[in-house]
């Protein structure tokens, strides 16, 4: 089995058990296949974090869960140094913190200090922790998973632009429709009627995790994905809107107040990529970026207070940009 058809058995499986969230579950394999790291927003409820351990649960990778609160300290994330006393050889040694795992859910990133927020900027950027003056590499494979509540903001510290920047998209997740929901409601109920009868597993041979390997063959097959020049004048284009969109429409430059930086650029070049590997494409089309505009650059957009007040969203904005910038 190829390295494509193992990929889409993991979508497939993630899919049978986050039911009506098939968009969230691309985005995850997307960044997954970008070696990136996501930020995953809705209401309480939506399966967010459901969503990060499906996809822990069927590869096959060391999962680590970190619960924000605000006495949260930050070595409690990156680890410590460990005194052992006089007599041993070496009176200190190093004890790794929970983000020396492959797939690491920070869950209610918003609930803890901005201090201990950005213990996670070196391991998002760098791949990396520094602790008492040594460094110490994180797995290679290595991705974080934030997640956070939009409406309870009492007791929340907002993530500040620098950190919201290192994330390869920002995904929104929310309600499924009618159909989806009685689907959930019977998953949960064979899940709980599986539990009572004693097991942990549901009925029949539980498939084999995807290997690790699959993950670093497929992001050498995506890094080979083409991107005409036209597609690059397209994807610049749109980014450059968001600097310049008085050179597109003067109600467009009235809703930015900060455009997107080059870490936006790079995002919707590698998840456009990603995105047409993943439909069996081998060149990136205007679907693929238009695609993926929005996870890459809503949390990179600034907006005005003329946009707050006409209750626009950054998605209303970057629907406005990408209608106004031709393709090439």
């Amino acid at each position: 089995m190829g390295s494509r058809e193992q990929i889409l058995e993991l979508q497939a499986r993630m899919g049978r058990n986050i039911i009506g969230q098939d968009q969230v579950v691309e985005r995850l394999l997307i960044a997954l296949l970008c070696n990136g790291n996501v930020l995953i927003e809705g209401l309480p409820g939506l399966a967010k974090t459901r969503a990060v351990k499906g996809l822990a649960r069927n590869l096959e990778a060391d999962f680590s869960r970190i619960q924000f609160t605000p006495d949260l300290l930050p070595a409690d994330i990156t680890g410590s140094e460990l005194y052992l006393g006089e007599q041993a050889e070496e009176r200190f040694v190093f004890q790794p913190g929970p983000i020396f795992a492959n797939i690491v859910l920070a869950d209610e990133v918003n609930r803890a200090p901005a201090k201990v927020q950005a213990a996670l900027l070196e391991a998002m950027e760098e791949r990396q922790i520094t602790v008492a003056n040594k460094t110490h590499k994180l797995p290679p494979l290595f991705m974080v998973m934030a997640t956070q509540n939009p409406v309870e903001q009492e007791g929340t510290y907002p993530l500040p632009e620098a950190q919201m920047d290192r994330f390869l998209m920002h995904v929104y997740i929310t309600y499924t429709d009618d159909v989806s929901e009685r689907a959930v409601i019977r998953l949960v109920r064979s899940e709980e009627s599986v539990t009572a009868g004693g097991t942990s597993a549901a009925a029949g041979e539980v498939p084999a995790p995807v290997a690790q390997q699959a993950v670093f063959d497929a992001r050498r097959e995506v890094s080979a994905v083409v991107i005409s020049e036209p597609m690059e004048n397209y994807l610049v284009s749109i980014v450059a809107g968001t600097r310049r969109p008085t050179e597109l429409s003067d109600d467009l430059a009235s809703y930015i107040q900060v455009g997107v930086s080059p870490r936006g650029s790079i995002a919707l070049d590698r998840c456009s990529r990603a995105h047409a590997w993943l439909n069996g494409r081998t060149q990136v089309t205007p679907d693929d970026i238009r695609a993926v505009a929005c996870d890459c650059l809503r949390h990179r957009i600034k907006l005005s207070y003329e946009a707050q007040a006409d209750g626009l969203t950054t998605d209303d904005v970057i629907a406005q940009l990408i209608k106004l910038v031709a393709v090439a």
